[in-house]
């Protein structure tokens, strides 16, 4: 959804009607995450994917339908969905979408959202998507850690749909859930917007710059970080929200203390410098909350690290944590090549790939987000 929003935000301020529709349930081999949307504006211009072609050209036409008629539905599109029109999912898998009209009528809170995903707060959407009360679907929370506006059509619904939202919301995970308060059979889409998980990049250089915007693109807030002023400059790293001229052990501390960093937050050290890269290392090593911690270098690069960091009392434990050489063994030779083999190998572990090509593997192909 975060990539449509956009799309969305223009339509809504100029007052207009956009279809929306929205991936809320998967089974078996789906192209989209949960939470994948489309948004259709008035003019027909159309925004985002929900199943990355296959029956895009379907759900167009049911956004489309569902913002001119103002009525919102729930549709499923399977391995049976018409293949005589070209609506089934080829990959054999299902995908529930339910469609809706977004204007300033149907969502006035609309704009509650986008300025927390603006500002990088976390915000989540519960939506009735499936309900006997034909009046129902469609409402809506918009729910802040410490906020909420809107309502679902009962208190009680509200309050246990607002305490189920921040839990998902702080796990990073969207999710069709049941609402037992307004009645059975009520279903509910919990959509979530964190806060950007981070990448701290310690280093200044040309590998620096190329793995900024690989992290850029795959959704991170990026910071670069060095203690030299000359080399750490916003002119040189374009594609970083930050550039800090700190040491790095100095300011990986101090957003510790901060608590700027969780589970989501990723690390990768690219000096080559033990001055630099030994105090980082003891520092990151031990800090539970980092989702990852690599070091870019030579096998003698890194074996020297490793003697450097034990002399430095970093147990054996914490070195078990360290990526070191990071990335995956893909030849990279390039700044632009070792990004991708970086953040290839930090997609991996963020989602429990092997780093197979898949031509050796059999069965499915996308792995379960995990919370």
């Amino acid at each position: 959804m975060r990539d449509v929003l956009a799309a969305l935000t223009s339509v809504w301020r100029s007052g207009g009607t956009a279809g929306v529709a929205t991936v809320v349930r998967t089974r078996g081999s789906a192209p989209r995450p949960v939470g994948a949307a489309m948004v259709v504006a008035p003019d027909g211009t159309v925004a985002g994917s929900v199943s990355g072609g296959c029956v895009d050209a379907a759900v167009y036409e049911l956004a489309a339908e569902v913002a001119r008629t103002g009525r919102p539905r729930l549709h499923s599109y399977g391995v049976d969905t018409d293949e005589l029109f070209g609506t089934v999912l080829t990959c054999g898998g299902e995908i529930d979408i339910f469609a809706e009209p977004i204007s300033r009528t149907t969502c006035p809170h609309l704009p509650v959202m986008i300025a927390a995903v603006a500002a990088d707060r976390p915000v989540a959407t519960a939506t009735v998507v499936a309900n006997s009360d034909c009046a129902r679907p469609g409402r809506r929370l918009i729910i802040t850690p410490d906020t909420v506006h809107g309502s679902l059509g009962s208190a009680r619904a509200d309050a246990a749909v607002t305490e189920r939202a921040r839990e998902l919301l702080a796990a990073d995970h969207a999710e069709l859930i049941g609402c037992a308060p307004l009645e059975a059979g009520t279903d509910v889409f919990v959509n979530t917007f964190a806060s950007r998980p981070r990448l701290l990049i310690f280093g200044a250089i040309d590998f620096a710059a190329a793995l900024a915007q690989q992290g850029a693109l795959l959704g991170y807030r990026v910071t670069v970080c060095d203690a030299r002023p000359r080399f750490a400059t916003a002119d040189r790293f374009p594609a970083a929200d930050e550039v800090v001229v700190d040491w790095p052990d100095r300011y990986l501390t101090a957003q510790a203390q901060r608590n700027t960093l969780d589970g989501r937050t990723v690390v990768c050290v690219l000096t080559h410098d033990p001055k630099f890269d030994v105090p980082l290392l003891r520092v990151a090593l031990r800090l539970p909350a980092l989702g990852y911690v690599g070091a870019m270098g030579s096998r003698r690069t890194h074996d020297d690290r490793l003697r450097r960091l034990r002399v430095a009392g970093v147990t054996d434990t914490e070195l078990c944590r360290l990526a070191s050489p990071l990335g995956l063994d893909l030849g990279a030779r390039t700044p632009q090549e070792t990004a991708v083999s970086i953040v290839a190998e930090i997609i991996m572990r963020t989602h429990g790939g092997a780093g197979h090509p898949l031509t050796e593997l059999g069965g499915r192909i996308h792995h379960d987000h995990t919370p």
